[in-house]
């Protein structure tokens, strides 16, 4: 996403309410993502989605002009196939389902699906308001939108089975972006932050707040769209990733407790 100027909603209803309520008894707990391993990444891609499946890691990019799905080598970075989304398309978010990548167009209303093993296009969907992210939880998808409403889809059809509200303590949490279902929760980056929720899919409440400022940190990329953006879980292998729009690097991760209140 690329929100500027007039358009950039402020960021207290992201950070602020999650920051102050560190290590209270029945608040929500903080975690720091640590380093496990550093893998190459392609400074050019403005990630906007991220998953591993069977194995593989998928990605989609996003920018007018360079948006695109791809395939991708963990170990060397390397793009191992891809396809381009043309202009005036902006790329976003996508999940696999069933033999197909699906990917979100920021505001065009419209998605693709794509062959998993060709990237040959096999069709397109619509829907409402903008597109952010996509993830799948096996059986159906969920997406945002920018909004603190996640939507839950029937991948087949496309269509909105229900809504989801996301609260912080009460208060509505905007700017969800980047996706991933891990093991029952829903996994997100907020944007423009260095900071990525665990959200309870039934009740919509954020449990868990991650701390991604020493990934950032590490990976050196500082420009003004060069934030966290990107999830991936491998199920199989139990291994949890995360990456930025435009950095250098992909980092392989384990959660720990934060040691202070921030």
């Amino acid at each position: 996403m690329q929100y500027r100027s007039a358009l950039l909603l402020p960021l207290v209803l992201a950070v602020a309410p999650l920051a102050a309520q560190t290590a209270a008894p029945g608040k929500i707990p903080v975690e720091v993502a640590q380093v496990v391993k550093r893998y190459p990444h392609d400074p050019r891609a403005f990630t906007e989605g991220l998953f591993i499946d069977l194995g593989q890691l998928f990605e989609s990019t996003g920018e007018q002009g360079r948006s695109s799905v791809r395939q991708v080598d963990l170990a060397s970075g390397k793009v191992l196939k891809s396809v381009a989304i043309p202009p005036p398309h902006f790329g976003e978010g996508i999940a696999p389902w069933q033999g197909q990548v699906l990917s979100l167009t920021w505001r065009d209303q419209l998605g693709f699906r794509w062959d998993r093993k060709t990237f040959k296009k096999l069709g397109s969907f619509g829907y409402e308001g903008e597109g952010w992210s996509l993830t799948s939880t096996g059986r159906e998808l969920v997406m945002s939108d920018g909004t603190d409403t996640l939507r839950f889809i029937d991948p087949r059809t496309f269509t909105v089975k229900h809504r989801l509200k996301v609260t912080v303590q009460g208060q509505p949490l905007r700017q969800i972006n980047e996706l991933e279902w891990v093991d029952g929760q829903i996994f997100a980056n907020v944007w423009l932050t260095d900071y990525a929720v665990k959200i309870d899919p039934v009740s919509g409440k954020v449990v868990g707040l991650i701390d991604l400022t020493a990934l950032h940190q590490a990976a050196g990329a500082f420009g003004e769209d060069q934030v966290a953006n990107g999830i991936a879980w491998d199920a199989k292998k139990r291994k949890l990733y995360f990456t930025g729009k435009e950095w250098p690097a992909l980092f392989e991760v384990r959660l720990v407790p934060a040691s202070k209140p921030y």
